[in-house]
């Protein structure tokens, strides 16, 4: 069924001039009031922007209207009432259509496939709009009504109990995913460990697991592709949902915490903790520089892979203050690759040199023959502050009080830019031993950090020795 509708490929030229918005001539005044310029939809009233997403008997929406507007709709109006607005209107199209005739049943049976294709795209790429009763059962009306459009060889029924059995098992992968979601890696704290009384020979480190700095990239490419994989669409514009909610000074009850995205969030501040925690916990110069020597190198493999999020972990993990304070350590590092990879991250212009990187990498993926070079993994929390950015810069509403739909327009493109890099299929073989390290390892709090720091290096002025004397202190009344 899904070959006969008339579909455009999403995004398809980044939203330019040939974007989803134009009005279809056989439209009619059904829209009274949208706003278009040069072809492009900009704005319009709530209601008749959905009735732009119902299909009619000649006209069916472009799936990136359909991915825009179901993305941004729940800023204004919750899953199961527009699901309900979309079942009146079908319910007064199919009346319209309920004459008897041949020709009519034809056109009903035409009008029911264009319902079920928008049924199909709205759960297979939004499940989780389904995931309470009342959105269940409206969908659940609009599915019986349609049914009755072709009763008599039943393909329509057999369809949407395949939608259905598929959106179930959609609701419950993420469900189980949640109940299962990593517990955050809580900081050492034991003075043993921290103090260095074990011998050095009995400290297990990441070089021993693994030394060969482009398998480490890969590994945590792995691990970044793993985890974005459970973010969604709807977590992402929960950030705006939730911004207008704070803004208004509502809670709103149906915000879900974003799990997966806090997951994702607490990945980026553990592999920083524990490039630091690696780094610090040396007790020998020469071994410390070869670590952050590997850790610059483990680096310069993620840029290259298109691995921008591990890469500024990493980079993150030693300008923490604990490790960036080793001066005879980094004497004796060769910085030149370092100085290259803090180019590339350097936050002037508002990333420029990191946008410009990552520019590069979207095109390699979007030319792209083989996985490897279709990875881009970006900055998660400058992703997350574009959003915001984009949010807070420009209102939800005109000042006649129609939706800015243009906003949405260019948020929905740079989630849609997301969703298509988490896509790719990772082309590097999971290694247990490694993973599991990076994961499990134990990682230092910043003040262990400080104090692993000031038992490598000792303090060089009066705020270091005084610091230094305060957490020796704090840490010994603990035990």
């Amino acid at each position: 069924m899904r070959e006969t509708m008339p579909q455009t490929p999403i995004f398809s030229s980044m939203l330019g001039s040939s974007c989803s918005g134009q009005v279809q001539p056989d439209m009619g005044e059904r829209c009274v009031d949208p706003v278009y310029q040069d072809g492009n939809l900009v704005s319009g009233s709530l209601e008749a922007l959905i009735e732009r997403l119902v299909p009619t008997m000649d006209y069916y929406p472009d799936r990136t209207y359909i991915f825009t507007f179901l993305l941004s709709s729940r800023v204004f109006i919750h899953p199961h009432e527009l699901l309900a607005k979309v079942g009146q209107i079908c319910i007064k199209q199919k009346q319209q259509l309920e004459t008897g005739t041949e020709a009519e049943k034809a056109k009903l049976k035409s009008f029911a496939a264009k319902i079920i294709q928008l049924l199909k795209e709205w759960t297979e790429t939004f499940p989780y709009d389904f995931q309470d009763e009342k959105s269940m059962k409206e969908l659940k009306e609009i599915a019986h009504r349609i049914t009755q459009c072709d009763e008599e060889n039943g393909t329509v029924k057999k369809i949407i109990s395949q939608m259905t059995q598929n959106l179930l098992m959609a609701l419950s992968a993420r469900s189980q995913y949640q109940e299962i979601k990593e517990k955050f890696r809580q900081p050492v704290t034991d003075k043993g460990t921290i103090l260095k009384t074990k011998p050095q020979s009995t400290q297990k480190d990441i070089l021993s697991v693994c030394c060969d700095p482009l398998i480490l990239a890969q590994q945590l490419t792995y691990i970044e592709l793993e985890r974005v994989s459970n973010i969604y669409p709807e977590d992402l514009m929960q950030i705006v949902s939730h911004m207008d909610s704070l803004d208004n000074h509502k809670c709103r009850s149906d915000v879900t915490k974003t799990y997966n995205l806090e997951a994702y969030d607490n990945w980026f501040n553990c592999l920083s903790m524990l490039v630091a925690t690696e780094i610090c916990r040396i007790v020998k110069k020469k071994q410390r520089t070869r670590m952050v020597e590997f850790f610059i190198d483990v680096a310069r493999e993620c840029f290259n892979i298109g691995n921008f999020n591990s890469m500024m972990a990493i980079i993150s993990g030693m300008n923490l203050s604990p490790v960036a304070r080793l001066k005879k350590t980094w004497s004796k590092v060769k910085t030149a690759k370092f100085d290259v990879l803090e180019h590339h991250m350097d936050p002037s212009s508002n990333f420029c040199n990191y946008r410009t990187a990552l520019q590069g990498a979207a095109q390699r993926s979007q030319t792209a023959n083989s996985s490897r070079e279709k990875i881009v993994i970006p900055v998660f929390n400058l992703f997350i502050k574009d959003i915001y950015f984009l949010h807070k810069i420009h209102t939800n509403r005109l000042p006649n009080g129609q939706i800015n739909f243009k906003k949405f327009w260019e948020i929905s493109r740079q989630i849609h830019d997301f969703l298509t890099w988490k896509q790719v299929e990772c082309p590097f073989e999971k290694d247990k031993k490694i993973q599991t390290y990076l994961l499990t390892a134990p990682i230092y709090s910043e003040e262990a950090l400080f104090i692993a720091s000031f038992e490598s290096e000792g303090p060089e002025n009066h705020m270091e020795k005084d610091s230094w004397k305060t957490l020796r202190t704090t840490l010994l009344n603990r035990a």
